[in-house]
């Protein structure tokens, strides 16, 4: 901890600069990112939206309180099996061109570790490119996201969904996770990625415990300091239910709406989240309290 006065010049104008608009949405308020998985694995909502009827619902239903939507091909639960990127596209790629198709203008992000799931997506109609594997998994991902202008997700994982829960350590997890992402962030510049395209996810779950969790959401002020939008991605996560003493992940709305809020108080510019109409409920009334945008 050093006084304001000594924090160096760069430093202090990544904390203080405003942030680029990202998929054309501004960054002076906190954008819902509303999940939706078209996976039968999901560890929340597994195999309800695996049907393309059932996902263009849930996707229209959520679109009068949500920012964006995230779309997701391939569960990334602790445990998870990899999924051949024919398959996923085969779940994302059609959603998306019916969304699309159906006059849909909200934000889409694609949320994929693969190159080639990214590109039919985009193709499709989506807008950014959600990576938990921060360009790590496929070395085909950074030039294709480059080379099309898409907006990308950088998120922290210890591991990969098969291997991540297996005894994870660090040695100060919330220095260790930003330490991480600057590293990230700078292979996404080498790609050509701007880092005013760049938003950052510490990975909440991902290759961390509950207190590793709990170190991050209390910190996660600390990673304004990488100059980019902060993603917090929390909804219904395991350590919400062991908290909150909710065992079914779709009872953990009310503990994911407070880890919500507790990343909003700190300025994080995304909540990625389920439960999109309670959560907008929530935020508004946060906004109105503390004379906010709603």
């Amino acid at each position: 901890m050093i006084p304001a006065r000594d924090c160096p010049a760069d430093v202090l104008a990544r904390l203080i600069q405003a942030r680029e608009p990202i998929a054309g949405l501004t960054m002076d308020r906190p954008r819902i990112m509303a999940i939706l998985n078209v996976t039968p694995d999901s560890f929340s909502d597994g195999g309800r939206y695996l049907s393309p009827d059932a996902a263009l619902d849930q996707a229209r239903a959520m679109v009068p309180d949500a920012d964006l939507i995230d779309i997701g091909g391939e569960s990334s639960r602790p445990g998870a099996a990899d999924v051949p990127e024919t398959e996923e596209i085969r779940r994302t790629a059609p959603v998306i061109s019916a969304l699309r198709a159906g006059g849909m203008g909200l934000p889409v992000s694609i949320d994929t570790r693969k190159a080639a799931v990214a590109e039919a997506a985009l193709r499709a109609g989506a807008d950014m490119v959600n990576d938990v594997s921060a360009l790590a998994h496929d070395p085909a991902l950074g030039p294709t996201v480059a080379r099309t202008g898409a907006p990308l997700v950088l998120m922290h994982a210890q591991g990969t969904p098969a291997t991540m829960q297996n005894d994870p350590r660090y040695d100060d997890v919330l220095l260790d996770v930003y330490d991480a992402l600057a590293a990230r962030i700078a292979v996404a510049e080498a790609f050509g990625i701007a880092r005013s395209r760049i938003v950052v996810d510490p990975g909440i779950g991902f290759g961390k415990t509950a207190d590793h969790n709990m170190a991050l959401i209390r910190g996660l002020s600390l990673f304004h300091g990488l100059g980019c939008p902060v993603l917090l991605g929390a909804s219904r996560k395991r350590f919400i239910g062991a908290i909150g003493r909710a065992e079914a992940a779709d009872r953990r709305m009310p503990g994911s709406l407070a880890m919500a809020l507790a990343g909003v108080a700190q300025g994080v510019q995304m909540v990625r989240v389920h439960d999109v109409a309670e959560t907008r409920q929530g935020l508004r009334l946060w906004q109105a309290v503390n004379g906010g945008l709603a």
